[in-house]
């Protein structure tokens, strides 16, 4: 073989799509070989990544965001000299494979963002270029600019159809991400086939009413013509660019080609049979040529781009050393020196002062102590910043330039709010905190599913967390909530009983660096719980004896969260005068708790003590794991009522008589 043409580059992807999916015998071997042409000239001649280092800082962010076409993706990786051999791409879909069905950060080199809830990885891509703006704002000087990079994003008609691509689109108009270029895949088919029946939208005059620059009309499968959209996209540098591409879906499949045949399932032998003809294709599966492969790594040049990059950093932390080591701070994933140390001090001054505040206050003095030491928090709420209280002295919008822009107003988008959380913590150099009412988790609950499966590093925070909240009634009353998120596997969730351990619950959620945290707070005011040191200090372990048994071990243990713990303490008092001796349990953090060594969950909730009762003010049967079926539950199964806090716990008789109640009738 001569030097390899453009087609033939980009065959080798269609054909490792198309074989991978025929060995697993499942997939989607349809957008691969439709998008394989963008695919080959947006890599080889714009990509500025490194194969060889799929972590350095600087480099371009790909984003998959129709991830059903995993395949375009693993050959891409194979093809440029990933970490990613062809015996993965032969283990398709497979045990224990790196190649995933949808692409999986954590499986697989060279992925930024684990795909496939269709739109969640555009609004990713939204979140990565939005970090580079504001990093760039903040460290690059002249003749240094460190940070630049470029975010390019594949998308499908599913990716447009879902909501969340509005959300995340209008976003990114607003701030001008012009380092943004998404590539809409226009092949006019889906699951259910041509998609004239239920997807009419002008979908470019959308974008364009949104902000964007739109480049229309791009054939697809024309190289020169893909060339030329991708260079009036970068040539604007104040909008994000969309690039309408017309493409065929299983593009080369004689029989198969533009048709939903082609989109979820295996072309089969001799579909791909009859393709390798109509393409010149004389090779056996999985088989490239080595001049394809020279093709290819012949023109990636990410080495020399990234020590091109280590000797302008070098220069720069040079002239600017204190912004150097601050940045390389924040790129590794490090806390300050000293922040652990100022945040314990915090927690001891506020145990000290014991304040009665709403747990969303004492989430918000907790926010500006320890912000100032942290550059890379950003914070954001979707329209609920009074409610929330997200907001504090030194917060300033990202949409005014500033070199310290540190929070998003994001509108009433909570999905798109969270999964944009999402791309800014897995962009590198930023910790972010998103914020809602607890009972809207629910618009953003596959971002937060999203978030523990990557994992990403973000802080949900949410607030009005139960019937406290009042007269705003049954719609905004959260009562499931908490244990659905509790249900989410590594996903941590803080639910703090007064200001110390709100305070606490942020440091947790700040320290952890393998998954998310979810802050979930009260809007009304809670009592102030007295402690020792050494509590204190155990509220980190998620639960906790907060107030023993006098004279023994206990004879019934109270367990509870939240603003409930002030009615088992108020219990507590009850039962010790009426000579049951009651142990109380706060247990802000069940996930925390859980992880806990068998010895330290026993010394809390001793097995032989088995009359127990958990007080929540929401479904009671996930406190089963806790009190058993032979304990009891103070709760809520059913929706709240519009009406003053204090009257619905008394209508709902979540009562520190009921648990007298319930505990006596152990």
């Amino acid at each position: 073989m001569t030097k390899p043409t453009r087609r033939q580059l980009a065959n080798a992807i269609r054909f490792l799509a198309a074989d991978a999916v025929e060995a697993a015998k499942s997939g989607h071997p349809g957008m691969p070989m439709g998008m394989a042409d963008i695919a080959e000239v947006l890599w080889n001649d714009y990509l500025r990544h490194n194969p060889s280092n799929p972590d350095w800082f600087n480099r371009d962010r790909f984003v998959l965001s129709n991830g059903h076409g995993s395949m375009l993706q693993y050959a891409l990786l194979h093809l440029s000299g990933y970490d990613l051999p062809i015996e993965e791409l032969k283990r398709f879909r497979q045990l224990h494979s790196r190649t995933a069905g949808h692409p999986e950060r954590h499986e697989t080199p060279g992925v930024e963002t684990t795909t496939g809830p269709l739109g969640q990885g555009f609004a990713n891509a939204v979140g990565f270029a939005l970090a580079e703006k504001l990093l760039a704002q903040r460290y690059n000087r002249p003749e240094f600019e460190i940070i630049d990079h470029r975010t390019w994003v594949f998308m499908g008609d599913g990716c447009m159809m879902e909501g969340i691509s509005h959300e995340a689109a209008s976003l990114a108009g607003t701030w001008g991400l012009g380092k943004l270029t998404a590539f809409w895949d226009d092949n006019g088919i889906s699951i259910d086939g041509e998609v004239h029946d239920w997807f009419t939208d002008d979908t470019a005059a959308r974008f364009e009413a949104y902000g964007w620059h739109v480049v229309r009309g791009v054939d697809g499968h024309d190289p020169e013509a893909i060339k030329a959209a991708i260079e009036q996209a970068i040539a604007v540098e104040d909008k994000p660019s969309l690039i309408c591409c017309k493409t065929t879906i299983g593009f080369g499949a004689p029989n198969k080609a533009g048709k939903e045949e082609s989109h979820g399932a295996p072309l089969g032998k001799d579909e791909i049979e009859a393709t390798r003809k109509a393409l010149d294709w004389p090779y056996a599966p999985f088989e490239i040529p080595q001049e394809i492969y020279d093709g290819w790594r012949a023109n990636g040049a990410g080495t020399l781009h990234e020590a091109e990059w280590n000797r302008l950093f070098e220069r720069y932390a040079a002239q600017y050393p204190e912004l150097a080591a601050e940045l390389a701070r924040r790129i590794r994933g490090e806390l300050p020196e000293g922040f652990v140390e100022a945040a314990d001090a915090f927690i001891a001054r506020v145990q000290a002062e014991g304040p009665a505040i709403a747990s969303r206050k004492a989430s918000q003095n907790a926010i500006a102590a320890f912000a100032p030491l942290l550059p890379e928090l950003i914070g954001g709420s979707a329209d609920l910043a009074p409610s929330n209280l997200t907001q504090w002295k030194a917060s300033k919008p990202v949409t005014a330039a500033d070199p310290d822009a540190n929070y998003v107003h994001y509108g009433v988008r909570e999905f798109g709010m969270s999964a944009i959380a999402n791309g800014l913590a897995l962009h590198g150099g930023f910790l972010p905190f998103d914020a809602t009412f607890l009972v809207f988790s629910d618009y953003a609950r596959n971002a937060l599913r999203m978030s523990a499966l990557i994992p990403a590093h973000v802080i949900h925070v949410f607030t009005h967390d139960s019937i406290g909240l009042g007269e705003d009634g049954p719609t905004h009353q959260p009562v499931e909530h908490l244990a659905s998120l509790r249900h989410i596997p590594n996903n941590d969730v803080w639910r703090p009983c007064d200001a110390v351990e709100s305070a606490v619950a942020w440091k947790a959620a700040i320290l952890r660096q393998d998954g998310p945290s979810c802050l979930v707070f009260s809007r009304q005011n809670l009592p102030h719980q007295a402690r020792t040191a050494e509590q204190v200090k155990l509220i980190e372990r998620g639960g906790y004896v907060l107030a023993d048994a006098e004279g023994g071990q206990p004879d019934v243990i109270l367990i509870a969260t939240g603003s409930e713990v002030a009615l088992a303490m108020a219990a507590k008092a009850q039962l010790d005068a009426g000579g049951i001796r009651t142990r109380v349990v706060s247990m802000p953090s069940t996930d925390v708790f859980d992880r806990q060594d068998a010895a330290y969950r026993e010394s809390v909730l001793p097995d032989a003590v088995r009359k127990r009762v958990a007080v929540e003010a929401g479904v009671t049967d996930y406190w089963r794991k806790y009190v058993g079926l032979d304990g009891a539950v103070v709760g809520l199964d059913r929706f709240g009522a519009s009406a003053p806090a204090g009257e619905l716990f008394k209508h709902f008789n979540i009562t520190a008589e009921a648990v007298v109640a319930a505990a006596r009738a152990l």
